[in-house]
């Protein structure tokens, strides 16, 4: 099975630790734990940062399984939920493979810390997540809600601990079942 898991940093496997950040290594990244337990192919495009995308990417035809999951930066680069929704809309809408292929996870919600300096954002966070399922109905693709699966966050409120990208692998393992 081809897999293509597109996001942001906590797909990437961003490890917040080290003073010029890193990634975590294979075996403590949910992407390459979702490969080590199912065999299947998978690209990681997550990327540093990654915000919404204006408008969608070619992804390969073959592509099996495209799992989505983003707005975290569009929500702390100061975007309201419905913003940031308003986006995801746009760029799903225009995925150009078969809805039955799409996986959109709402990332899970961020905690007060060094990047999360305010309550505001946290509530940002939920609330996304309640227009991501929405739009996964409207939409007629997969959803799975990453809030509802105990992941830890780093210092910085924002990126999966080890624990947390090992809980999240687990959270999606359940949810393909």
């Amino acid at each position: 099975m081809n897999v293509i898991c597109f996001g942001d940093s906590n797909t990437y496997g961003y490890d917040p630790r080290g003073y010029f950040g890193g990634r975590y290594e294979a075996d403590n990244r949910w992407v390459d734990i979702l490969s080590a337990a199912t065999g299947w192919t998978i690209r990681n495009l997550g990327q540093n940062g990654r915000e919404i995308p204006y408008s969608s990417l070619a992804f390969p035809s073959d592509t099996d399984l495209l799992i989505v999951m983003l707005g975290t930066n569009d929500l702390l680069q100061g975007r309201s939920p419905e913003q940031a929704a308003g986006r995801l809309e746009r760029f799903l809408s225009s995925v150009s493979l078969d809805r039955s292929k799409v996986l959109l996870i709402a990332p899970p919600p961020v905690t007060l810390g060094a990047w999360v300096p305010s309550q505001q954002l946290i509530d940002d966070s939920r609330t996304f997540a309640r227009f991501c399922q929405a739009l996964a109905e409207q939409l007629g693709i997969r959803f799975a809600n990453a809030g509802k699966w105990d992941i830890s966050l780093a210092y910085d409120g924002v990126h999966f601990t080890e624990q947390g990208h090992r809980a999240f692998a687990a959270g999606l393992l359940e949810e393909l079942r």
